[in-house]
């Protein structure tokens, strides 16, 4: 795959100061997040995990301001984040290309409507940015004609294109089958160590967020708050081959320590699905969890 350079990204650094977000009338609240705090640093790519439910989407819309904090502040390069802005932009777990579009005209949907730029700028960066997706050769072809993980590059660069200080990625892979997913990681990564983006990226794999990360933000339980943040010093660019390293292994069973005594909790509390995560993880790893409890 060619390295295209679209111009200078532009990197930010992003604060979550003592977030707290609750839905509901004061007799029916419900509480997502409590307390939370992380930073999304700049230029870095930074991972959020933890246990189904525990409120990992609603960050990603506070942060994306779709939804505003009951307490706390999000800051974004010294500025408060009070609503949507074109400086954020979020990747969704479904799809949203526009069906009745080709591919290369979803790609350009975003400048064309702000018309921020001249038509043949737009056209450029848009054939540029196919290309890095591998998607070249399907510019003329509409959503229904491709795959899932072709529809993924594609909103992989209509995002990019719109050159967002903060890209905001919400499970962007799940439902692909493993070996698509790979695959997607990898563009994923060319695109991210090709330039100086800032990426906050949710997932609940485990191997899918060492993988990616530069910065670990492992989350709690819901309410989520913040209960450890693991720096990835797994050299970049990332390879595949780096899964079957000593230091990846050390880092999962760190991850898989922290995630499980959060999904005992949780089960305890009467969470179902924590209960498959802990019975799974028991499965999976039961002597490197346990030495570390």
């Amino acid at each position: 795959m060619r390295k295209l350079r679209l111009g200078p990204a532009r990197v930010v650094r992003s604060d979550i100061k003592n977030v707290t977000k609750q839905f509901g009338e004061d007799f029916a609240q419900t509480m997502a997040v409590k307390d939370c705090s992380f930073e999304v640093e700049r230029g870095k790519f930074t991972v959020l995990i933890g246990p189904s439910g525990c409120g990992k989407t609603t960050l990603i819309n506070l942060i994306a301001g779709y939804e505003t904090p009951t307490s706390g502040e999000i800051v974004l390069d010294g500025e408060s984040v009070a609503g949507p802005g074109r400086d954020r932009l979020v990747v969704f777990q479904e799809t949203a290309l526009f069906p009745w579009m080709t591919t290369i005209n979803n790609i350009m949907y975003g400048p064309v409507v702000q018309r921020a730029r001249e038509q043949n700028e737009i056209e450029r960066r848009a054939h540029a940015l196919i290309e890095m997706v591998g998607l070249g050769d399907f510019g003329d072809k509409y959503p229904i004609q491709l795959s899932g993980g072709m529809q993924r590059r594609a909103e992989l660069a209509r995002a990019l294109i719109n050159e967002p200080r903060v890209l905001l990625m919400d499970e962007p892979f799940r439902g692909l089958d493993d070996m698509t997913r790979e695959l997607m990681q990898e563009y994923l990564l060319r695109l991210f160590e090709g330039a100086d983006r800032t990426i906050l990226f949710v997932t609940s794999e485990i191997d899918e967020a060492i993988f990616l990360a530069d910065t670990l933000t492992l989350l709690s339980r819901s309410p989520a708050h913040v209960k450890s943040v693991i720096r990835v010093d797994l050299p970049r660019p990332r390879k595949l081959e780096m899964l079957t390293s000593k230091r990846y292994a050390e880092l999962k069973n760190e991850v898989l320590s922290i995630l499980y005594q959060e999904a005992m909790s949780a089960f305890s509390a009467g969470s179902r699905a924590a209960g498959d995560l802990v019975e799974a993880m028991n499965q999976r790893q039961p002597k490197q969890v346990k030495a570390n409890k």
